[in-house]
């Protein structure tokens, strides 16, 4: 790939459940928007619907790698602005906005939290 070219979103480093977690994540959102083209929405459709349907080919590895092209082909055919603003989304949320907040200048007061039920 060029250096120029977006379509490299998600990180390398993170681990592949994580990476998992993220791309399903991904899919969701993007079947979900309305920008994405409804021509393009039935890649994973159709990937899943193969699954449940009785299989062409023997095995279950067929299936894996039908359910991957259709969904890795819809993820990469859908505009790369859209992708870009549901990725930064989906880290922002996953990294915790909490942890973003720079310190506060002062006095840093330590206690306790406990409630109160009656």
């Amino acid at each position: 790939m060029t250096e120029d070219n977006d379509r490299d979103i998600i990180d390398v480093k993170t681990g592949i459940f994580n990476d998992l977690a993220i791309r399903i994540k991904l899919i969701m959102r993007l079947m979900a928007d309305p920008r994405v083209s409804p021509f393009l929405k039935i890649l994973p459709i159709g990937s899943l619907l193969y699954f449940i349907l009785p299989d062409i080919a023997p095995g279950p590895i067929d299936d894996m790698a039908i359910i991957w092209l259709g969904t890795f082909l819809f993820v990469e055919l859908c505009p790369p602005q859209i992708v870009q603003e549901h990725m930064d989304a989906i880290t922002q949320s996953i990294s915790g906005g909490e942890q973003d907040i720079p310190p506060v200048d002062g006095e840093v007061i330590d206690a306790d939290y406990w409630e109160y039920k009656e």
